[in-house]
C-alpha cells in the first residue's frame, strides 16, 4: 500500500461516497473510477453517458457518521431520544443541504421536522418539539422508539443513503 495526501475538500468528497462501514479509501476510489474491484468484490460500472448518473450518485455517507455508530459518545447516551437527537445532529453535520429534505417528512397527521417550534406545536398538542442540536431544525420527540427509527430511516432515504447503512443507523436508536 502507498500513502497519498489529499486536501480536505477531496477527502470529504471521498468520505461521502462510503457505501458501507469499513469500506476502504481504495475500494471507494476503485468503484468511483470504474476499476475492477480486488478480492472478487462486486463489479462496478465504468461507462456513463454525460446525462447518466454514476452508480454511486446519491450516496452521501461520511466516515464521521460511520464512526459515530461505534463511538463511545453514542454508547454513552442512555435514552432513545438522546441517541435519536445525536444521530439527527450528525446527519445534518454530514450533509446540511440534503438535510433540508427533513421538512418534507410527514406522518398522517403530523409533520416531523420544522424550522420553528411553533410549526410543530400547530400539528398537535403532544408533539414535544425539541431543537436538533447544531441545526436550524426542530423535531417532534413524543414518539416511541420504532417511530424514531422510522423518522431517521425516512430522512436518510431522502438524503440518499443506502438501505443497508440506514438499517445499521436505525438499530442504534
Amino acid at each position: 500500500m502507498k500513502t497519498i495526501e489529499v486536501d480536505e475538500e477531496l477527502y470529504r468528497y471521498i468520505a461521502r461516497q462510503t457505501q458501507h462501514i469499513g469500506e476502504s479509501a481504495s475500494e471507494i476510489l476503485r468503484r468511483l473510477l470504474g476499476m475492477t474491484p480486488l478480492n472478487g468484490e462486486e463489479t462496478y460500472l465504468s461507462a456513463y453517458s454525460e446525462t447518466e448518473e454514476s452508480p454511486v450518485a446519491g450516496f452521501v455517507q461520511t466516515v464521521e457518521l460511520s464512526e459515530l455508530l461505534n463511538s463511545s459518545e453514542l454508547a454513552a447516551k442512555e435514552s432513545a431520544i438522546d441517541r435519536f437527537m445525536l444521530i439527527l445532529s450528525s446527519l445534518y453535520q454530514a450533509n446540511p443541504d440534503a438535510f433540508t429534505n427533513a421538512t418534507e417528512i410527514k406522518g398522517r397527521k403530523r409533520i416531523y421536522f420544522a424550522r420553528t417550534e411553533e410549526e410543530l406545536r400547530a400539528t398537535g398538542n403532544t408533539t414535544k418539539p425539541k431543537p436538533v442540536p447544531g441545526t436550524p431544525y426542530w423535531v417532534i420527540s413524543n414518539t416511541n422508539t420504532g417511530r424514531k427509527r422510522n423518522i431517521v430511516g425516512l430522512l436518510m432515504t431522502a438524503m440518499g443513503y443506502s438501505a443497508e447503512f440506514i438499517e445499521q443507523v436505525c438499530e442504534k436508536i
